[in-house]
């Protein structure tokens, strides 16, 4: 459980400081560089042993992998990010994981839903409706919307695939940086919408820590131990718990004030993941 609440801390943090790394110098192809060559330089050691872990996952989860929580996946949620604010963006991003993780391993792997998490899914979906509704206000906000859905439903193929890929947490990492490195290396080159050379320095140190180090790397690794202790869904159910953080920390760091009707769409999602992660089930 201490796994999963670290990672949903700096997922809270991390959708603030992406919003505003993405709305300032920064492109997203950017922001995804130092996402993923900062920790692929810290996993080197463990890269030598990648070539095993590829062949224990097999080609197609090391590819749902790179997909859902690579280079494909930040593109698509930073993109998004750029234009919805960020308490909407903990709803519909982390918040709406645990449904999509929910549905597919349902309809993918036969897991069972209890009635008293299904009750949590549907306060959760509530919720992140409940919050797309009030940014109908926010001038292009909509636009961002589906794809945080996206995002979401990428990350939850992830999700699935690692857990079923026998790897740890660690070989993940790695091959989800690795493969993220290639793949944004002719994007960069040929996109042309790279503006990291023209970006003030304590914004690209900011980001490389934020990105790299917490993101992309202690997160990733503590999400990987959670859904090994926790079960795929229940370790994801933890991600609605984002929404709140991401609201709290845009305060100070953006400057954007949740509207009521977002308050009470986090206290939605929040109660739902109390039901959904069988919080409420086990205290009984």
């Amino acid at each position: 459980m201490a796994a999963a609440l670290a990672t949903v801390t700096i997922w809270g943090a991390w959708i603030a400081l992406t919003r505003k790394g993405v709305t300032t110098g920064l492109a997203p192809v950017d922001v995804a560089l130092l996402r993923y060559s900062v920790p692929s330089l810290v996993l080197l050691p463990v890269l030598w042993r990648i070539r095993p872990a590829l062949k224990q996952a097999g080609a197609r989860r090391s590819l749902v992998m790179i997909a859902g929580s690579g280079a494909p996946f930040f593109l698509v949620c930073s993109t998004g990010m750029a234009l919805a604010p960020a308490a909407d963006i903990g709803a519909l991003l982390p918040g709406t994981m645990p449904l999509f993780v929910a549905l597919f391993g349902s309809l993918f792997l036969r897991e069972r839903i209890g009635a008293l998490r299904l009750l949590g899914f549907a306060l959760i979906f509530a919720g992140a409706v409940a919050v797309a509704i009030g940014g109908i206000g926010h001038e292009g906000a909509w636009r961002g919307y589906p794809l945080l859905l996206g995002a979401a439903s990428m990350w939850a193929c992830y999700t699935l695939a690692f857990r079923r890929s026998g790897i740890n947490a660690w070989q993940s990492a790695a091959i989800v940086n690795t493969g993220s490195i290639l793949l944004l290396l002719p994007v960069l080159f040929f996109s042309g919408t790279s503006r990291l050379l023209d970006a003030p320095l304590h914004d690209i140190l900011l980001q490389g820590v934020v990105q790299g180090l917490l993101s992309g790397l202690l997160a990733l690794v503590c999400y990987g131990a959670a859904v090994r202790r926790l079960g795929a869904s229940n370790a994801a159910a933890f991600a609605a718990l984002a929404p709140g953080l991401a609201a709290l920390f845009g305060v100070p760091l953006l400057g954007e004030i949740p509207s009521l009707l977002s308050l009470a769409a986090i206290l939605i999602v929040g109660f739902g993941v109390a039901l959904a992660s069988g919080a409420i089930q086990r205290g009984r």
